[in-house]
């Protein structure tokens, strides 16, 4: 009977032994995805034990940790196969801050929190491609967005609403007509849609004077002026 149960016990012991304790799990997501402006990043989990060692989740870290053994559950959002989806909404009132809940198939009934800071916007400003507004001519409102990643990236009308003065906003142009001889300036503001604390303005100089015509030179004052310079060198 002795031998019997030892025996029995024998193919479970080593399954026991590799069944290390978990001590905490760490996760990043993929600062190529540009998980800035869009809401879909591959994840990689890193599992630390506590004889100091550790495993990976395969794809985006190159682990042996397959993602077949491992649910992660966020209520911002949903993780198959290593690929995160979140809510940027759903995300802001914790500053962006992802709640994870993992399990590993080899341990149930254990689950592990983990948290994933995801990039947000620190600032908005504006960089504008000219210095002055020509009448009758669009002008394109160029707002960049300020990571905390270090990034800086151009924001579009989904995420900037436009607001000016004087003229007419069409899309991120702003526009006022041939026939405007009064406006000197306008002051156009721009606020971030998804925090509307979050607001820039900015006073763009109407150009008063029209292009100097003289100092563009036709094909043929180059061709003379070149004529001229041949002459007097002979």
């Amino acid at each position: 009977m002795f031998k019997l149960m030892l025996i029995c016990l024998a193919p479970v012991l080593p399954v026991m032994a590799q069944q290390k304790k978990i001590v905490r799990v760490e996760a990043e997501y993929d600062s190529a995805s540009v998980a800035e402006l869009y809401s879909t990043t591959r994840i990689g989990l890193k599992v630390k034990y506590a004889d100091s060692s550790e495993r990976r989740t395969a794809g985006l870290l190159g682990g042996d940790i397959r993602w077949n053994q491992v649910t992660v559950e966020t209520p911002h959002g949903e993780v198959r196969n290593g690929v995160l989806q979140f809510s940027r909404n759903a995300a802001r009132p914790d500053n962006y801050l992802l709640r994870l809940q993992v399990t590993f198939t080899d341990q149930p009934g254990k689950r592990w929190e983990s948290g994933l800071q995801l990039p947000y916007l620190t600032g908005i400003r504006f960089r504008h491609y000219a210095d002055s507004l020509k009448r009758g001519v669009h002008f394109y409102l160029n707002v960049e967005g300020v990571y905390n990643s270090g990034r800086i990236y151009p924001l579009d009308t989904a995420r900037i609403r436009f607001t000016a003065n004087h003229g007419q906003i069409i899309g991120q142009d702003l526009l006022i007509p041939a026939t405007d001889t009064i406006t000197r300036e306008i002051r156009v503001t721009a606020v971030y849609r998804g925090d509307g604390a979050m607001g820039i303005e900015t006073v763009i100089p109407v150009k008063q004077l029209p292009d100097d015509e003289s100092l563009i030179k036709t094909e043929s004052d180059v061709l003379q002026g070149t004529q001229k310079k041949k002459k007097r060198r002979q």
